[in-house]
């Protein structure tokens, strides 16, 4: 695929958009598969969230309606990707997180390791080979986690891959050992976890909501579920490199959870002995959060509110959820946080992280 020059930048201070969504196609995926899992594919596909199918329904699949290529799916085409988001918005640098990831990991292990290796073939030979300014998650089997390893393994080899793709949603809380060959496998490789929202048991214990309102706002509880998991069950304290990412999970709940960390730990200590300093410093060591959706109040003073509590102004990075219908525009979403924040939250503090260069830094 042609290789293009980005445009010209519109804004003073770098973008990094830290979740975009590549959709694979069928026909993209099979010629990647042996001959075994292509048959399977080909005669059972794959299970998907919710019985029979995405459930709640949502509008339009969830996508922009102008997102939709000829014969394709949103985030299929890197075309389509390139005009309405990159070149639109003059984006630096886009990290892509491919959403099958959270279903395909969940198969039958040495299937799920094929169809998550299939599909992190793909976005290097389609995606990041002919766009630089791309780079990506790496999809994992994550309910077997020693196949995940090996993936990590295989894929840190390669800089362009910038994270570890988790859903919120497993079998399992993710702070429990079985999980932790991946977080092993992570943290040597210098990786970060990028925990997504979603996930095939991502509403466990509390059933399946009747409406896309109630999947919708769940979200934020559903990520600090995955936080106090990962702290209580001493992922951090096991770790103590490890950073994980809350992608598209809102960011208001942390500071009212620290607080109650906080509050009972004290009292609590006994309980988990491996924590020997307040929870929220583990987690302000630990956490990073993604904007998009980010709460937004009537009066955009109480967000302001909201992070000041949380203490972590660098820990925040601009997302736009492409090419979702929630989309946060990187040209208006500057405009939702205080402007001595706008620098680092829209560019700057995911730079940090992932070692991308910074707009106009020395080579």
């Amino acid at each position: 695929m042609e290789q293009t020059a980005p445009p010209a930048p519109r804004t003073g201070y770098t973008i990094v958009d830290t979740d975009i969504h590549p959709h694979a196609l069928g026909r993209d995926i099979l010629p990647r598969l042996s001959a075994q899992h292509r048959r399977r594919f080909e005669m059972f596909g794959s299970r998907v969230p919710g019985p029979p199918e995405i459930y709640p329904r949502v509008r339009n699949s969830g996508f922009r309606l102008d997102s939709w290529p000829e014969g394709g799916f949103p985030g299929s085409d890197l075309q389509m990707t390139r005009a309405q988001l990159l070149d639109e918005f003059g984006v630096d640098h886009g990290i892509l997180i491919p959403l099958q990831g959270h279903s395909w990991g969940v198969e039958q292990p040495h299937y799920a390791a094929a169809l998550c290796g299939a599909l992190n073939d793909w976005i290097v030979e389609e995606w990041l080979d002919p766009e630089p300014r791309l780079r990506s998650s790496i999809a994992i089997a994550h309910e077997s986690p020693d196949l995940a390893a090996q993936e990590i393994a295989r894929r840190a080899q390669d800089p362009r891959f910038a994270q570890v793709l988790l859903s919120t949603g497993g079998e399992s809380g993710f702070g429990v050992r079985r999980y932790w060959p991946i977080y092993a496998a992570a943290a040597e490789a210098g990786l970060p976890i990028a925990a997504h929202t979603g996930g095939l048991e991502q509403h466990r214990g509390a059933g399946w909501p009747s409406f896309y309102l109630e999947e919708h706002v769940w979200n934020g509880n559903t990520m600090a579920s995955l936080v106090t998991s990962m702290l209580c069950e001493g992922v951090f304290t096991e770790f103590p490199t490890l950073q994980v990412i809350c992608v598209e999970g809102g960011i208001a709940w942390a500071g009212p959870l620290m607080w109650a960390l906080d509050e009972a730990w004290p009292r609590l200590r006994e309980d988990v002995p491996h924590l020997t300093k307040p929870p929220s410093e583990y987690i302000r060591e630990h956490v990073w959060f993604t904007t998009q959706p980010v709460e937004e109040p009537d009066d955009p003073k109480h967000l302001e509110v909201a992070l000041r509590h949380i203490g972590m102004p660098d820990r925040i990075m601009f997302a736009s959820d492409y090419p979702h219908w929630d989309f946060d525009s990187p040209q208006q979403a500057p405009k939702l946080f205080p402007a001595a924040l706008r620098r680092d939250i829209m560019g700057a503090n995911a730079c940090r992280l992932y070692g991308l260069p910074e707009r106009g830094a020395a080579a």
